[in-house]
């Protein structure tokens, strides 16, 4: 079965690529079976990428004042998707905002530039003071 990390990763990745070009049923599909996340772990994961997509337009309400100049286009998609699911996280989930900060950062490590981190953890820190 695929970690929690695991889903959070192909969350981030199918956030990235709709933000690039918007994805289809058939490509999440394919896509969560490549990265063998099945059974409750895919639900997940569908639920909170299309729960993510819903809520966009808050999620980035919410984020813009803790941007540089509230300026999205500055922002890279990946560091983008990691910092809409930790703030989605933060706002709709019971984990605790420590480790869904802790989560992101490790994200950002792996899939992000190398200033992502300290920019996620930045952002998701001062998020959640104001939370």
């Amino acid at each position: 079965m695929a970690t929690r990390h695991q889903v959070r990763q192909a969350i981030v990745s199918l956030l990235y690529s709709n933000e690039i070009n918007p994805v289809t049923a058939e490509f999440e599909e394919e896509f969560l079976e490549e990265k063998k996340i099945r059974n409750e772990r895919k639900n997940e994961a569908q639920q909170t990428f299309k729960e993510v997509l819903a809520n966009k337009e808050k999620l980035d309400e919410i984020l813009k004042p803790h941007l540089k100049d509230g300026d999205f286009s500055k922002v890279g998609a990946t560091e983008l998707a990691i910092l809409r699911l930790g703030l989605y996280e933060m706002k709709f989930s019971q984990t605790d905002k420590a480790v869904i900060i802790n989560e992101a950062i490790e994200l950002a490590k792996e899939l992000g530039s190398d200033q992502a981190p300290k920019f996620i953890n930045g952002v998701l820190d001062k998020i959640k003071a104001a939370l």
